[in-house]
């Protein structure tokens, strides 16, 4: 679906605000027709509102932070990001470095999947080939190498690197485990998993599904006994709903929607500052003699950007300018330089130039953060001030947009994305961002075709450095480098913000815009 920007920086909050005002009748039917049926809360279960279709319930692609939350409940890994953003055992009863590339891991004793069969070594192994062998993923790229499995035992074993890994405990919170033989590829839609939860129905189709508490769970089991899922992409049918009471939590909302929300009965607002990325990011795929392909061509038009506009009037105070290339809030992260807006000269750098009646395509999918549609029209405008023209192309969640991020879908000059950031360390993202070489490129595996081989050393170097110090020397090397190459139109680090009703008790809300399921209980309203 295209569409284009209408000039009116503010027209997303007045299309909230009249959608809320005209009642729960009318705002809830698109919920009905895109989540189902939806009533009262059912006593012992728990609803959540996606804004963003839940494809899988896996995440070899499928990596938004609201969708771990899920994908964590039914499938584990062998560890999970804690809230202090340290790496906490969870299939793995013990995980520790023996030596700079090697790892001892013992599977935790008793840990089973639903079906009553145990987690073994093999199905580690085969995990981890099989996110190997997955085309553009995400989580593979987090990763400087992925690490070999030697079994030791029948529950012990060693997890191998070429070079020095010194955060895989962290990273291998990000590989869910399956059983060998139900694993393979492509993304799971059902299947075994070890978690508190199974799956009683699901449709990747729809987005939704029904969890109900696992008999067989080998840890504490959850105190809910049904959580049921949904995708409305709607915001004002999810802060209808919210209000109520058809669903109990809802993610990623924008600050209109929390304004509207805060102070009513039985809902409750909890933030925190977040540790990803959201980023206008330009297309690195373009040919030599592109206007696109000039670095300086990148800056004159991050000049065109009025930053604290966007943030004052369209996130309203949810986010703050990004400073970095990464979050600063990531460990290992510096600040690299400040986007500046300059109308006047970014056109008069464009004219030195010589770029003329340039018009870029913007591509993003919605939900991809929260007023996105707001922010994209407005950057329209910005840019149409400068004599840049701008084409909207906005895709539905669970449509075509991978294979246009690959360049195998369409052309496109800037991508409205978000990354996050799943260990807390820098390294991770830049690594996934920044770390692209010409190999991963002929498979499509680089971040929207950045490939500078002299920044993909220096963060290889960096990720491979046991010396704290000599680290950190590198890592702040390579974020200058990269601020430099002008990757972005802007970029912004946005609060993590949801929504729940006062009934959900034990939500504890994590930077990486995620929560541990299994911790969240109902408690019913007298």
């Amino acid at each position: 679906m295209t569409r284009f920007g209408s000039g009116a920086v503010l027209d997303r909050r007045s299309l909230l605000r009249a959608g809320l005002a005209a009642g729960a009748g009318a705002a809830l039917a698109p919920l009905a027709a895109c989540a189902g049926p939806v009533g009262a809360a059912t006593p012992g279960s728990l609803t959540l509102g996606l804004n963003r279709s839940l494809v899988s319930l896996d995440n070899k692609l499928n990596q938004f932070d609201a969708a771990l939350t899920v994908q964590r409940a039914v499938r584990q890994a062998l560890t999970r990001i804690g809230p202090d953003m340290s790496a906490t055992p969870v299939l793995a009863e013990r995980f520790e470095q023996t030596a700079p590339t090697q790892w001892r891991v013992r599977l935790r004793e008793g840990a089973r999947y639903s079906d009553g069969s145990p987690v073994t070594v093999a199905d580690v192994a085969t995990a981890l080939r099989m996110y190997a062998q997955v085309n553009g993923s995400f989580v593979v790229n987090l990763f400087p190498e992925l690490p070999s499995v030697t079994p030791l035992g029948e529950r012990d074993f060693l997890l191998e690197t070429a070079r020095p890994v010194p955060i895989l405990d962290l990273l291998m919170a990000n590989i869910l485990i399956t059983p060998a033989a139900a694993n393979r590829p492509e993304e799971l839609s059902g299947g075994l998993g070890s978690g508190p939860y199974v799956v009683s129905a699901g449709n990747g189709g729809t987005g939704e599904y029904t969890l109900e508490r696992n008999p067989r769970y080998w840890g504490t089991p959850p105190p809910v006994r049904t959580v049921r899922v949904r995708f409305v992409p709607e915001e004002s049918s999810r802060v209808v709903a919210i209000r109520g009471g058809e669903l109990d939590v809802i993610d990623s909302i924008t600050p209109d929607s929390a304004e509207q929300l805060v102070g009513l009965p039985g809902v409750a607002i909890e933030r925190v500052p977040g540790t990803r990325i959201n980023q206008l990011f330009f297309n690195f795929r373009k040919p030599q003699g592109h206007p696109l392909a000039d670095a300086r061509v990148r800056q004159a038009l991050s000049l065109a950007i009025d930053g604290p506009a966007l943030l004052n009037d369209v996130l309203v105070g949810s986010a703050s300018q990004a400073e970095g290339v990464v979050p600063l809030a990531l460990v290992g992260a510096v600040r690299t330089g400040t986007y500046t807006h300059d109308p006047a000269e970014a056109r008069a750098r464009l004219d030195a130039l010589g770029v003329r009646d340039l018009t870029l395509t913007i591509i993003w999918e919605s939900g991809e953060f929260p007023a996105d549609a707001s922010v994209m029209e407005a950057v329209v405008e910005m840019l149409r001030a400068v004599g840049v023209g701008a084409r909207l192309q906005q895709f539905e969640p669970g449509g075509d947009i991978l294979r246009w991020r690959q360049g195998r879908g369409g052309d496109w000059d800037v991508l409205g994305n978000g990354y996050p950031g799943p260990t807390g360390q820098a390294i991770t993202s830049l690594l996934g961002m920044y770390g692209g070489t010409p190999d991963k490129e002929r498979t499509r595996d680089t971040y929207q075709g950045y490939v500078v081989p002299e920044i993909a050393d220096q963060l290889a170097v960096a990720a491979a450095e046991t010396d704290a110090a000599r680290r950190a020397e590198v890592l702040t090397a390579a974020q200058r480098a990269i601020w430099a190459s002008w990757p972005c139109l802007w970029a912004f680090v946005p609060n993590v913000v949801l929504a729940r009703r006062t009934r959900v008790r034990g939500l504890a809300l994590q930077p990486i815009n995620s929560y541990d399921l299994a911790a969240v209980r109902v408690e019913e309203q007298p």
